[in-house]
């Protein structure tokens, strides 16, 4: 626990450092995207005994995207009726198109925000790195 605090306020302190104005480093370059992180939740005034009518077969269709290698991880949303998922995808419309087809997106009762991810960028200033093709 300690460790995870201590690595995302390393993290967030990297952040901010390399959002500094005036700075006169070379510009950082753009961080490629990796994966993205896709939160579901049920959209607002939907039927939740339609949604919970289609669970079972949004359940099997989920579970074939994680064994085609589609989705990585899997997590429920601890403040709200929801999933978050990282995906193996770097392309938003692709990731977006992909949910859609899952049943509870065919029924327009599960919407996801999508987020992509990449390496800590800010990284690269430490000393030896190199921002440039290697």
């Amino acid at each position: 626990m300690k460790l995870a605090l201590a690595a995302g306020l390393l993290a967030f302190a990297l952040c901010l450092t390399s959002a500094v104005p005036g700075s006169a480093q070379s510009p950082t370059p753009p961080t490629p995207t990796t994966r993205i992180l896709a939160i579901g939740t049920v959209n607002p005034g939907s039927d939740v005994a339609a949604a919970r009518a289609i669970l079972p077969m949004e359940v099997r269709e989920t579970v074939k995207l994680y064994l085609d290698g589609k989705i990585d991880q899997w997590y429920s949303l601890q403040n709200r009726a929801g999933v978050a998922f990282i995906l193996n995808v770097t392309d938003i419309a692709a990731a977006h198109d992909m949910l859609e087809k899952l049943p509870l997106g065919q029924a327009h009762l599960m919407s996801f925000e999508l987020i992509p991810l990449g390496p800590l960028n800010p990284l690269r200033q430490l000393q030896g790195m190199s921002t440039g093709p290697q």
